[in-house]
């Protein structure tokens, strides 16, 4: 069985478990799936800059509102438990946790302790820390000993 770590920000749609679940064919995959809510994860500022990057500038005035803290964590429970359950229900192994602080510590815990193949990291665009390489992704590489792979979110959850 192939192991992935998936990392990921919010709630994964259907194209999304669709695209991770069939990236290896017709192998089967276990997820280790990783979330730490958008709130906890990037400053408002960084936000609203990917946001009119996108052309999403409603987007960028409305990123004062992202849930943040306590708030942030519920919203997160239930984004990670959307997100197992359509991992389950497309035939993979799944199991996941909230991730509070110091992601990639915890990542390479993770890759560590499952024995790890790869690690996905599926988010949506943050051009900024993209370009300085401050993304999850770009700083994993240098982490986990494990290829990882970048994926954009299809679309929003």
């Amino acid at each position: 069985m192939f192991t992935s770590v998936l990392m990921i920000e919010k709630a994964l749609t259907s194209a999304d478990v669709e695209f991770v679940t069939t990236l290896h064919g017709d192998e089967e995959v276990s997820f280790h799936v990783l979330l730490q809510p958008r709130g906890e994860q990037a400053d408002r500022l960084l936000r609203a800059i990917d946001d009119i990057a996108l052309g999403e500038l409603d987007e960028a005035v409305r990123e004062g509102k992202t849930p943040e803290g306590e708030e942030a964590m519920s919203t997160g429970e239930r984004a990670l438990e959307v997100s197992l359950t359509a991992l389950r229900g497309a035939g993979a192994e799944a199991e996941g946790r909230l991730l509070e602080d110091h992601p990639l510590d915890a990542l390479r815990a993770v890759v560590d302790e499952v024995g790890a193949d790869e690690v996905i990291v599926l988010t949506d665009p943050h051009y900024v820390e993209e370009f300085f390489h401050r993304d999850w992704a770009s700083r994993a590489r240098h982490k986990v000993g494990v290829p990882v792979l970048k994926l954009f979110s299809h679309s929003k959850a």
